[in-house]
């Protein structure tokens, strides 16, 4: 019984993270997100800098930048779990051959 609600909760963590979202817009000059969705700030570990951040046209993940003690970086913003967090508007890899 516990190893079911145990399964229960691992699969709705999972599948948070690949759930669809509304897009906010972003900022012009610096192409952040002005405000992230309420389902991406439920889901998002708390260490991440959720005040910058944008969606990859590469992917459709929201990456965030972190500020290291030598250089800035974008990261890809993942949920408590350590799973990334995308919209369902990533590019389909493209067909080889």
């Amino acid at each position: 019984m516990n190893f079911q609600r145990l399964g229960l909760v691992a699969a709705m963590a999972l599948l948070a993270g690949c759930a669809a979202v509304d897009v906010a817009p972003t900022d012009a000059d610096t192409g952040f997100l002005e405000e992230l969705p309420e389902g991406v700030l439920a889901v998002a570990a708390p260490y991440q800098n959720l005040r910058a951040v944008r969606i990859s046209p590469e992917d459709g993940c929201y990456w965030y930048l972190h500020d290291g003690p030598v250089e800035s970086t974008l990261l890809p913003l993942r949920t408590t779990q350590g799973n990334p967090i995308c919209t369902q508007a990533g590019v389909p890899p493209a067909a080889t051959g």
